[in-house]
């Protein structure tokens, strides 16, 4: 299960989600393996563990981190990736992360 988190208002969830569903539509992932998880309220993100604004998990892994969350925050996301800071999961990364915890799951 794929499960993308996001609060209203984060300017990068748009564009990260636009990636998760370009895979789908290449058939990397299936439609029906993907959840879209809108994070209401600070509450909300305590309970769900939510990363930050957009978070992609892999059957409850962050896909960055490759950690189960342990902790809540209720802020817009950055990212390090390729020597560079941004908001936005590349497509490429979000699907090399995800072949990576499918094989650590064999």
């Amino acid at each position: 299960m794929i499960e993308f988190q996001y609060f209203e208002g984060c300017p990068n969830a748009k564009e990260t989600l636009n990636n998760l569903i370009l895979l789908v539509e290449e058939g990397f992932l299936k439609k029906d393996e993907v959840k879209i998880t809108k994070i209401e309220s600070p509450e909300n993100a305590q309970k769900l563990n939510f990363q930050g604004s957009p978070s992609i998990l892999y059957n409850g892994i962050d896909i960055y981190t490759f950690e189960k969350p342990s902790n809540y925050t209720y802020n817009c996301r950055t990212y390090f990736i390729n020597g560079k800071l941004t908001g936005v999961l590349p497509k490429e990364f979000i699907k090399e992360r995800i072949e990576k915890l499918k094989n650590v799951r064999k």
